[in-house]
């Protein structure tokens, strides 16, 4: 765990549609990651984050929201992180997936 995370992700899988999604492109997840392990909720709401802030505390599930704009031609992707409270797991999905 580097200096500026908050937590351990544990073991990081992606969704099969997120897989398929970024191919070989795996920078924008790398990033989206490293924001979610260092307490950058994203776009979650202020309920959401100080829920989140408190999970660090209390050992429950993390839950950021993260969009790319731009993405490929244009087109905007919303993604989800969630990091289980057991900090065994990290998964990277669509919010559809959830």
């Amino acid at each position: 765990m580097s200096n500026d995370q908050k937590f351990d992700l544990g073991a990081v899988y992606l969704t099969r549609r997120v897989a398929d999604t970024f191919g070989e492109e795996q920078e924008p997840i790398i990033e989206l990651l490293q924001r979610h392990a260092r307490g950058d909720w994203g776009s979650v709401g202020a309920e959401d984050a100080a829920s989140n802030d408190q999970a660090l505390i209390d050992g429950n599930q993390l839950l950021s929201a993260y969009t790319l704009p731009d993405f490929r031609g244009g087109e905007t992707i919303k993604l989800w992180v969630i990091t289980e409270a057991d900090r065994a797991t990290t998964t990277v999905l669509f919010p559809g997936e959830y």
